[in-house]
């Protein structure tokens, strides 16, 4: 027997299957050098990517996924690469937006809409609402997204409540601060994965990944999909996940 042959097959039925699966993208440019190509083509390969995984999650089972697709740093790249991946973000609600509905992709959106193109963010709107009932998978898309300023903004929210008199300080704890989060009624990232070999999760989910497993995988995130994808869930089956308890294989 051969060690793939060894691997348990991955069922959307079984109970160590992660609920919620995160993923930082990271690797277009850098596969792109390594083909000899220009970034813009690996940016291009990487929303193929993005449809291969999406549509994986939904045969396997993953209730939620969640794709770290700018961040609010992203902005110091050069202008012309900002365009183009704004361009890319436009073309694929456009062309994609319809398929993603029909097979009942649910997509919200996290993240601040500051500096953000208005007929992008008008496109973003439109895929919130027209996909809001969907229940097949919860596709949610971190776009010009950093988790330091979306606690801040939690945090400044409370304070606003304690001001107004509609909260007591003594209120405020990790539920309510939670609650306020871009992420609240989201349940926390079972797993994380990081494409391109980079060991670090760059301001991703800071507060929501207090107990999440990290995968990080040395390829580029444009040769990702089921495959590169159902080798992180095995990881991550293979793992103990103890929530800061004793290990159940714990004799003493």
């Amino acid at each position: 027997m051969t060690e793939a042959d060894s691997k348990p097959a991955l069922s959307p039925r079984d109970a160590s299957m992660p609920r919620h699966v995160a993923i930082i993208m990271d690797g277009n440019g850098r596969w792109a050098t390594k083909h000899g190509l220009p970034r813009a083509v690996g940016h291009r390969n990487g929303v193929e990517a993005v449809r291969r995984t999406v549509r994986a999650s939904i045969e396997l089972g993953i209730p939620y996924l969640t794709l770290y697709s700018f961040s609010s740093e992203n902005w110091s790249r050069p202008a012309d690469e900002i365009d183009d991946l704004m361009g890319l973000m436009k073309r694929f609600i456009r062309r994609d937006l319809a398929e993603l509905h029909h097979n009942g992709v649910k997509i919200l959106v996290i993240g601040e809409r500051g500096n953000v193109d208005p007929e992008l963010m008008a496109l973003i709107d439109e895929a919130v609402e027209l996909t809001r009932d969907n229940k097949a998978i919860t596709l949610i898309i971190a776009f010009n997204y950093g988790a330091r300023a979306e606690i801040a903004k939690a945090a400044r929210l409370l304070a606003e409540r304690v001001l107004a008199g509609t909260m007591q300080p003594s209120e405020i704890n990790v539920d309510t601060l939670g609650a306020a989060l871009d992420t609240a009624g989201i349940p926390d990232p079972d797993l994380l994965v990081r494409t391109s070999g980079e060991l670090r999760i760059s301001n991703f989910l800071l507060w929501q990944c207090a107990y999440t497993e990290f995968v990080f995988l040395d390829a580029f995130w444009p040769d990702f999909g089921r495959e590169l994808l159902e080798e992180a869930i095995a990881r991550y089956r293979a793992r103990e996940r103890r929530f800061g308890g004793r290990s159940k294989r714990s004799v003493v």
